[in-house]
């Protein structure tokens, strides 16, 4: 979905992927009080910082990621957006199963990491339910003009069976100096 909004919307848009800051470059497991927290945090302010919109993905579990998520929020001049991907343990299997990295865990993994309705408390999200179509759910997310074409749409339908939990999509302000 991260990919699918960036291509849509162009240059300026920040991609902050969890499962790049902490599984590839920290090489850490996620844990309560994990460093890729607050990388993933550093990250989304500089981006916001130099006047980048920045979406985070990954599986932010509400117990780990709300302080940082509401510290960005809390922090940020410009419109913050939250959204949660309500999608299924099945449905969750599948579209893992057809990803490049199916292979580097399994479903007992997933099993095991799958928090059903694991919402934030302190920040209201909006709710897309796993019916929604790609399109649908970039158009829902990405407020600006989006430069839809049959290669982009042929590259994000692929990027589409990523598994993703939650994504904040924070904006800048066109109000602001940044």
């Amino acid at each position: 979905m991260a990919a699918a909004l960036r291509e849509a919307y162009g240059r300026g848009m920040a991609w902050v992927s969890q499962d790049l800051i902490r599984r590839t470059i920290l090489k850490e497991k996620d844990r309560p009080g994990g460093v890729n927290i607050g990388l993933i945090d550093q990250v989304a302010r500089y981006s916001l910082d130099q006047g980048y919109h920045a979406v985070l993905d990954g599986i932010l579990y509400a117990d780990r990621y709300e302080q940082m998520l509401a510290g960005l929020r809390r922090d940020h001049r410009g419109a913050s957006h939250f959204y949660y991907f309500n999608i299924t343990m099945n449905e969750t299997l599948r579209r893992h199963a057809s990803r490049p990295q199916a292979s580097e865990f399994g479903p007992e993994d997933m099993r095991n990491w799958y928090r059903p309705r694991d919402l934030l408390t302190s920040i209201q999200e909006r709710i897309i339910p796993e019916t929604s179509t790609l399109r649908q759910t970039v158009d829902l997310i990405e407020p600006f003009p989006l430069r839809w074409t049959p290669g982009l749409a042929a590259r994000i339908f692929r990027e589409s069976e990523k598994w993703v939990r939650h994504a904040a999509h924070l904006r800048r302000s066109t109000r602001s100096s940044r």
